[in-house]
């Protein structure tokens, strides 16, 4: 035996673990998913500040904008509404305007033979009824009444108002003109007030006839009369209790008509008008507002 120590045997040569593609495919998906997350998030960020932009530029006055295309659609409803009820009511052949005498104005032969200050005080055609007119009158003047029925005044008539109409019923005999309260809204509540108290003594067998010129005027005095009065949209038209005219012609057919059917016109004239036309005054019952100094120059539009 030699001395040279047992040298073992070689053996064989183990491979090399083999790396683990698929934790490598799996840790590049990582990788690749995280990226696109991060990407995700700069998009998010990018659409969230594009978003508020949009907001901040855009959507807000389109938003008004809506608002006030919506209220010019309901406008022209209302007003499509109203022209469409006026043209049923418009005869195809134009015909003449007749002016008819009140039968105020046709004083009868012992009437023409009195003494002229009896002829004065047989004008008040209100006369009879002055206890009931300045009853109302003095009642108008207290609280209003907000939860009145339509058409009973549910505003507060100042004394001043009060005088004017106290003069126009009973010394006027509900025919002529009143100097002007000093803006529309205030002859609005005088007028609503004398509306209150003829229909108290007509009943249905009236309509009220407001005249002004410019579309404007004849709006404030529909506001006017609908918040004095309690009343609706649909109170305001051809066959309803108020009608509004820009023409005077207009009106006083309408009123003709009125009385061909035994029924009483109440016509209001602005105090925008500078000039009243002859044949309103046949009619028994008509107001005028007068403007005052410079009422007229402030009215005009800019």
């Amino acid at each position: 035996m030699s001395d040279d120590p047992i040298q073992a045997s070689p053996s064989p040569e183990t491979p090399s673990p083999e790396p683990d593609w698929q934790a490598l495919a799996l840790s590049e998906l990582r990788q690749q998913r995280e990226a696109l997350q991060e990407e995700i998030r700069q998009l998010e960020g990018r659409r969230g500040q594009i978003q508020k932009e949009i907001e901040s530029s855009f959507a807000g006055q389109a938003d008004a904008v809506a608002r006030r295309l919506k209220g010019f659609q309901d406008y022209l409803v209302g007003a499509l509404q109203d022209l469409a009820v006026a043209a049923e009511q418009v005869e195809l052949v134009p015909q003449q305007v007749l002016v008819q005498p009140s039968p105020l104005d046709q004083a009868s032969p012992a009437a023409r033979d009195a003494e002229p200050s009896v002829a004065v005080a047989a004008a008040g055609q209100f006369s009879q009824d002055e206890a009931l007119i300045r009853e109302r009158l003095a009642g108008f003047g207290g609280q209003p009444d907000f939860y009145a029925d339509p058409w009973q005044l549910r505003r507060t008539l100042d004394p001043s108002g009060a005088t004017l109409l106290d003069d126009w019923f009973l010394g006027q005999g509900g025919r002529g003109a009143q100097p002007s309260c000093g803006s529309r809204s205030r002859n609005a509540l005088v007028a609503a007030a004398a509306i209150a108290i003829l229909g108290e003594l007509y009943g249905e067998r009236f309509q009220t006839l407001v005249l002004a010129s410019q579309p404007e005027r004849l709006g404030e005095w529909r506001r006017g009369l609908q918040d004095c009065l309690g009343l609706a949209r649909e109170d305001f038209g051809p066959t309803s209790g108020i009608v509004l005219f820009e023409r005077a012609d207009a009106l006083v057919e309408r009123a003709d008509r009125l009385e061909e059917r035994g029924e009483l016109p109440f016509i209001v004239v602005d105090a925008g008008e500078q000039v009243i036309d002859i044949p309103i005054l046949q009619f028994p019952v008509w107001l005028a507002f007068a403007a005052g100094p410079g009422e007229l120059i402030t009215d005009e539009p800019y």
